[in-house]
């Protein structure tokens, strides 16, 4: 609310009470001496009627000054002097207080022809079509003042009828474009933001001053004779949520084992085929280094080539190789007993 200030001294009062003092003073005084007191009242007068102009704006609140009736400035907080009545006067707003007003709610009792409105849920053939829904909305706007100018003069009861008017318009033209479901169920927040940027646009087209801070859906009730099954679909709505976070849980438990093993068993075929891949070329580079050598003495390289492969392929196993300048038969080389296996190691070549 806005509070105006009242001349702090009554002009009108004022020169009547003179008159009647100057009244007394020509009837008893000589014509010299009243005109020095009509005078001397005259100046005080006018400096009572001065002092009249000082005022006080407290933190928080804005005075709006008129001029001869017509806005001419803004004053903030603090001790201030303007031209005093009947040539100024001022109107001292509090901008900084939150007001609120309620929409389809009075104290807590539901005022129907205020909350119960349309949505725009399709028709049969699933085209935009009438609302065959009807839902019962109450809402809370808070708002401050951010421009007394507007507030105070371009506007008509700017928070009275002006903004219940504007509120009613922007929520039933917000509910109007969406489904009942919305309403009831997980689109609140949104149908909150909507109604706040229609809202304040409004009123800033018909320069109400006021500013809009928050709007919230106090509740939002179905028709009574579907509420139950409503009921049921907003019950079926949060059941799907719920085992929607927890298949999401499930996945986030899952996927980064699953990537985990992936990227081992990625690390592990890396390791593997570095392995073969090092086999590969030691075994080829040592081809080449014995061909290099079988080039060079070709008898002497198959020998041993060969004497190797024996001994790969019969490993653990004693061996023995019988020169053909030795002589004898082979019977002699028979290792018939430990002592005959190590008598027989001097006259012949082991490996």
């Amino acid at each position: 609310m806005y509070r105006p200030e009242e001349p702090e001294v009554k002009i009108a009062q004022i020169i009547e009470r003179i008159r009647k003092v100057l009244g007394r003073f020509s009837l008893g005084s000589g014509g010299g001496a009243g005109w020095w007191v009509v005078n001397a009242v005259f100046v005080v007068v006018v400096a009572i009627w001065l002092g009249a102009g000082f005022f006080t704006v407290q933190p928080g609140e804005q005075a709006a000054l008129r001029l001869f009736g017509e806005f001419n400035s803004e004053q903030g907080p603090g001790l201030h002097w303007y031209w005093p009545t009947p040539i100024g006067a001022r109107d001292i707003v509090s901008v900084d207080q939150v007001r609120k007003l309620e929409i389809g709610v009075r104290g807590g009792t539901p005022v129907l022809d205020e909350s119960l409105m349309i949505t725009g849920d399709p028709d049969e053939l699933g085209q935009p079509g009438e609302a065959p829904n009807i839902v019962d909305v109450q809402l809370l706007v808070q708002y401050d003042i951010k421009n007394v100018e507007d507030f105070l003069y371009r506007s008509i009861d700017p928070e009275g009828a002006t903004i219940v008017a504007a509120t009613e318009t922007a929520l039933r033209q917000v509910i109007g474009s969406r489904p009942i479901d919305d309403v009831l169920t997980d689109q609140k927040e949104a149908i909150q933001a909507d109604t706040k940027l229609l809202l304040q646009r409004l009123l800033d087209e018909y320069e109400t001053g006021i500013n809009v801070r928050v709007v919230q859906l106090l509740n939002v009730f179905a028709p009574e004779q579907v509420k139950d099954a409503f009921d049921d679909v907003v019950r079926a709505k949060e059941d799907k949520a719920r085992i929607i976070n927890l298949a999401d849980a499930y996945k986030e438990d899952i996927l980064p084992r699953a990537r985990g093993e992936a990227a081992r068993l990625t690390e592990t075929a890396e390791a593997f085929k570095q392995e073969k891949v090092a086999i590969a070329e030691g075994q080829a580079a040592r081809f080449l280094s014995i061909l290099a050598e079988y080039d060079k003495a070709k008898e002497i390289t198959r020998q041993r080539l060969y004497l190797e492969a024996m001994e790969e392929m019969l490993p653990g196993i004693t061996k023995f190789i019988v020169s053909e300048n030795a002589g004898g038969g082979l019977l002699q080389f028979l290792p018939l007993t430990e002592e005959a296996t190590r008598a027989a190691e001097f006259g012949v070549n082991q490996q």
